[in-house]
């Protein structure tokens, strides 16, 4: 490794602890830090210690991990386009918790029973990954439209469905659900932080120390067998933790797209395709830039506040087209 890509990862790491004091102190209303740091029973501080830091400790863990989610499944399908948004995984993960939140409802359930939200978030990312997996994967290996289109065509199946949950759930659930659909960090408490930190922490060093065995992967199944790699088990791997990961964010977040596409294309353009370098660069950058956008989500319409989601889809719809077609041109 030389010192150009160290470098550029040293100032992508600065950058991104950074962005937590500004991402901070704006909003709406502005919070002077050292002011409310002086003050601590001031209604600055309790605006800062009670509202806004956890809600930017969440965006910061939520943007790491769905960069992450996203060099793995780039990875596993050998696709730069391949995201947790762009596959329809997230759609999956928030189709599978709006059939609980609606279950619960239909059931005259006051109150889910605990994890239920997650389990059913969970069981519908995996089944959107084994879907999209199935029915892109012969195609792919002509030239990777096959697997845009059938992350397309699930994202119109899980939207359609999610649809036909908003109109059986009672009024109260389907404004809920259509709120969460649209992604977003306001609500944000410090008892959401626990779970979606904890798994971050625990999957990117997991992920770092099989960064050799991806870069083997992204090379290509057949070239991977020929140097002893396990294919079958990574991909086991990467399939149970992108999944996971996804789903404990949309429970918590609801879908916030195409992070899991800027953030790994970004950092791939930055210190190269390597994975023990990609990966906490694209984690880096995907924290940064969730914050920054939902800081700015804060500010457009003041006082009120767009979806952290909206914003991210306005930066990365554009960003996905210019990818799909210079992919085409190569």
């Amino acid at each position: 490794m030389n010192s150009h890509p160290r470098l550029i990862l040293a100032l992508v790491l600065v950058a991104s602890l950074a962005a937590l004091p500004l991402a901070l102190s704006q909003g709406a209303l502005d919070v002077p830090l050292w002011q409310a740091l002086r003050h601590p029973q001031s209604a600055d501080a309790l605006l800062l210690w009670e509202l806004r830091l956890p809600r930017v400790l969440l965006g910061w863990g939520a943007g790491a991990t769905l960069a992450l989610a996203g060099v793995l499944l780039q990875a596993l399908f050998r696709n730069p386009l391949a995201s947790p948004y762009t596959l329809g995984i997230s759609s999956g993960a928030a189709l599978g918790a709006a059939l609980v939140l609606a279950t619960g409802s239909l059931a005259g359930l006051a109150q889910l029973p605990p994890g239920g939200v997650q389990a059913g978030a969970w069981a519908g990312s995996l089944l959107a990954a084994l879907l999209v997996w199935a029915l892109g994967r012969q195609a792919d290996r002509q030239g990777g439209g096959g697997l845009l289109l059938a992350g397309v065509a699930l994202n119109f199946t899980f939207s359609s469905l999610l649809l036909l949950v908003q109109v059986l759930a009672d009024p109260s659930q389907s404004l809920r659900i259509l709120r969460w659909l649209m992604g977003g960090l306001d609500g944000a408490a410090w008892a959401d932080l626990p779970l979606p930190l904890l798994l971050l922490a625990v999957a990117a060093p997991l992920c770092w120390a099989l960064a050799r065995s991806l870069d083997l992967l992204s090379l290509g199944e057949d070239s991977a067998h020929s140097r002893g790699l396990r294919v079958g088990l990574l991909r086991g791997i990467i399939f149970w933790l992108s999944s996971t990961l996804v789903a404990t964010l949309v429970a918590s977040t609801g879908p916030i797209g195409f992070v899991g596409l800027m953030a790994p294309h970004a950092a791939r353009l930055l210190v190269g395709p390597g994975h023990r370098r990609l990966l906490p660069a694209a984690m880096a950058l995907g924290a940064t830039l969730l914050v920054l956008c939902d800081a700015l989500a804060r500010r457009v319409i003041a006082p009120a506040e767009l979806p952290v989601g909206v914003v991210t889809a306005c930066l990365g719809g554009p960003l996905f087209l210019l990818m799909l077609v210079q992919k085409r041109r190569a």
